[in-house]
């Protein structure tokens, strides 16, 4: 089983390799370290860190040394975060230590969540009913977009070769993700918030029209019911069985409901290409959640386009863990991995009994790998809950 925990490169250069692999190897009992290679801006209170306790990381950069070639005539570019360009390469370290024995590597990649990016391709980024632009989400639909994931992946597999690749975020976001000083003073219903992510940019509704499918008669509904939310005095729930009740909710409203089945389209065919442009030797999995349709993700189709997936137990008790994983192997067939990731945060996680509960069902043959979050974020003590919830 691959045992991993996120980190992110700041964290290896404040606190040293060795004593990186140590925490991890010894204290965690994990064998592998899924490293932050292309991220998002945020800010991180740091408990263990020797040089600080808060950090905000550049936005939308990447954490490795990138091939010129690769990124040639490519209209979005990377940019290379300082504490690489500027420090060490992390990565590099990382796999050269696997090469003497140490623990695997694995590549956490986020793909279209990037301000940065956004900001300076507004082109490129998916646009709610009204087209009004979502900058932190470059669109799976967009052509320079998918070009610049597509060269993110081919330069991390090939000019480091690391044992597997999890894809973040290659799909539709939500309308709410913690962007800076998000408000919202009307109280969106969960439905309301999944049809104000619902994207209708040009390269989307180009995309539909070649499938057939009437973008455009899509957006009306979804500019008229986001309207009348706008009008309420109080918020009301259009959809009350949304999202247990899936996309079924929306069949009586035809050229809507096959708007969004098409979604599952753009993502899908983009990590088919992903998988496409990464070496043969690089496991590529996405990481998901139960209800990734509503971003865009069809587990069943991308088991068979990729290598697998790792699908986040967040905020899950031990039952519904169990469900989880079930029907992941069900969904994704027999040889392709599958893997869960849990948060080490309080309260979720209130002591190292709670988190043992939650690991014991996902510790049997179905389940390849398990991740934690994250190693920076927690304190140290919290690396012994890890290995003993292993051990039980």
């Amino acid at each position: 089983m691959q045992l991993s925990m996120w980190t992110y490169p700041w964290d290896i250069q404040d606190l040293g390799l060795e004593t990186v692999e140590r925490d991890l190897v010894q204290r965690a009992g994990l064998n592998m370290v899924s490293l932050a290679t292309s991220y998002h801006a945020g800010r991180f209170l740091q408990p263990r860190s020797p040089r600080r306790k808060a950090y905000f990381p550049e936005d939308g950069t990447i954490y490795f040394k990138p091939t010129a070639a690769r990124w040639a005539d490519l209209a979005i570019q990377p940019k290379v975060a300082d504490v690489v360009s500027e420090g060490s390469d992390v990565l590099g370290a990382l796999l050269r230590r696997r090469e003497a024995g140490g623990p695997g590597v694995s590549c956490w990649t986020v793909c279209l969540h990037n301000t940065r990016l956004g900001m300076l391709h507004p082109e490129a980024v998916t646009r709610n009913a009204f087209g009004d632009a979502n900058y932190y989400n470059l669109c799976p639909s967009n052509l320079d977009a998918r070009a610049y994931v597509r060269a993110l992946i081919a330069d991390i597999s090939y000019s480091y070769k690391p044992d597997r690749i999890e894809l973040e975020s290659p799909s539709f976001m939500g309308f709410a993700h913690e962007y800076h000083h998000e408000k919202d003073g009307v109280g969106l219903t969960p439905e309301e918030d999944f049809l104000l992510s619902l994207c209708f940019c040009p390269s989307c509704l180009v995309r539909a029209a070649k499938a057939g499918i009437n973008g455009e008669a899509a957006r009306k509904v979804v500019r008229q019911w986001i309207a009348e939310t706008c009008e309420r005095e109080v918020p009301e729930r259009r959809f009350p069985e949304f999202p247990a009740a899936g996309l079924d909710l929306f069949r009586p409203w035809p050229e809507l409901h096959a708007y969004l089945i098409w979604r599952f389209e753009p993502v899908t065919s983009l990590v088919t290409e992903l998988r496409e442009a990464a070496h043969a030797a690089t496991r590529v999995v996405i990481i998901d959640l139960k209800e990734g349709w509503q971003g865009g993700c069809d587990l069943a189709a991308l088991g068979k386009v990729c290598d697998g997936a790792i699908l986040c137990a967040y905020d899950m008790q031990a039952d519904d863990v169990a469900s989880l994983m079930a029907t992941g192997r069900s969904v994704l067939g027999r040889g392709k991995f599958l893997g869960t990731g849990y948060r080490l945060f309080y309260p979720e996680m209130s002591g190292p009994q709670v988190l043992a509960s939650k690991v014991k069902p996902a510790l049997i043959p179905d389940v390849d790998g398990i991740n934690f979050y994250n190693y920076g974020l927690v304190p140290a003590a919290r690396l012994d809950w890890v290995k003993a919830a292993l051990s039980a």
